[in-house]
């Protein structure tokens, strides 16, 4: 894989960081601020909405510009935006930093993930994703449960800082490893924005873009969720929050790595074989939720068979929608992120019910079974890629 892959990868670390890991700071953020616990999420919101508005806003605004000047203007906008959070004693102002951050990171990914499939050969699409998301799956492994603790020993502004200070070497790996040159993203000898917005009139494209969409809300449903259920339904202290975000990372990042190599030309074995342990495994962790050693092993397990199942999904929106060269990148990250937005508001339905911590577990299986339904009635993973798009 190029080199500028892994440097790509290096700014999705540290975005991927800040998308995620408000998670352990609400609390502090709100009893500084002055704000109630619930307000304070709304910044959560607030960033998953920039995240699926902003993929295609972005990407539509940068296709006239070289990648290079695309990507490392996102990665400023998003320091800044964090350099801002982290001074700031306004409520107001943080939220309007995280929407700024989101958009930001949306267009980044937007063009990234276009740029990645267009610095390798046309049947690699599937392993460039692996390696740009795997900053994302390092995010969760090292740089949320780092921020979590940076938080616990300074304060959550701290957090804010370091995630500005992340940007700047993805900012130099940027400016050495990126073409300066149009590159791929030059839209001159491409075809016009609205034919590449007519692409998602395809209804290849939007199956997977659902399906993929679906799966990634079952697995944020059950991620954003997963403090509870290891402190209330375990009965682990709060220390073992941490090593379960540890060991949900390295399964993500297990699994994305595997199917990487296998996406591009075998997706619907990917999808056939990990599909329905991924289905039988979110009730299976339910159900075994109170045993300690069980649930720590499922968290692992799931999280490779929902990245493995998400990231090959997401690789077929950019061979589905091969005929929007520059806008790909942001279907791929609009559905991605559309999944990221809804499965936890679905899942937090479901804390004050009998099923309590437990609860977005099932919301994660029943989100896995709909796509699973769609894509069987759709032949989406039993027909043929030609046919569904995920599959040879």
């Amino acid at each position: 894989m190029p080199l500028p892959l892994y440097l790509l990868a290096v700014a999705v670390f540290a975005m991927g960081t800040s998308e995620f890991m408000l998670a352990g700071l609400l609390p502090d953020i709100a009893a500084d601020l002055d704000v109630s616990v619930g307000t304070a999420s709304t910044l959560t919101s607030a960033f998953a909405v920039g995240m699926v508005v902003g993929a295609p806003l972005m990407a539509a605004l940068a296709r006239n510009l070289p990648a290079r000047a695309s990507l490392l203007g996102c990665v400023l906008v998003f320091l800044a935006s964090h350099v801002a959070g982290a001074v700031t004693s306004s409520f107001a102002v943080l939220f309007a930093t995280r929407v700024v951050a989101a958009l930001a990171n949306a267009g980044f990914l937007a063009v990234a993930l276009t740029t990645a499939a267009a610095l390798v050969p046309p049947d690699r699409k599937g392993r460039a994703l692996a390696v740009l998301l795997s900053g994302t799956t390092v995010a969760t492994i090292a740089g949320v449960p780092g921020g979590s603790l940076l938080g616990t020993l300074l304060d959550w502004r701290a957090t804010f800082w370091a995630v500005a200070v992340l940007c700047l070497p993805a900012a130099a790996g940027i400016l050495t490893g990126v073409p300066a040159g149009p590159g791929p993203r030059d839209s001159s000898s491409g075809p016009p924005l609205r034919q590449e917005l007519a692409q998602l009139r395809n209804a290849r494209l939007l199956v997977v873009m659902l399906l993929g969409a679906l799966v990634n809300a079952g697995t944020f449903a059950s991620l954003t969720f997963l403090a509870p259920l290891v402190t209330d339904t375990a009965g682990l202290g709060e220390l073992w929050v941490t090593v379960a975000l540890v060991l949900f990372g390295a399964g993500s990042l297990t699994g994305v790595t595997v199917a990487g190599r296998l996406s591009d030309h075998r997706p619907g074995a990917v999808v056939a074989a990990c599909g329905p342990p991924l289905l039988l495994g979110w009730p299976a962790m339910a159900v075994l939720a109170n045993r300690p050693t069980a649930l720590l092993l499922l968290v692992f397990t799931q999280g490779a068979l929902s990245f493995a199942v998400g990231s090959t999904l997401i690789s077929r929106v950019l061979y589905a929608a091969s005929g929007a060269p520059t806008m790909a990148g942001s279907y791929a990250t609009a559905a991605l992120n559309t999944g990221a937005a809804t499965g936890p508001v679905i899942a937090a339905t479901t804390l004050h019910t009998t099923a309590g911590a437990a609860g977005p577990l099932w919301v994660s299986g029943g989100l896995v079974a709909v796509a699973w339904a769609v894509g069987a009635s759709l032949r989406a993973v039993a027909g043929s890629g030609r046919s569904a798009g995920v599959q040879e």
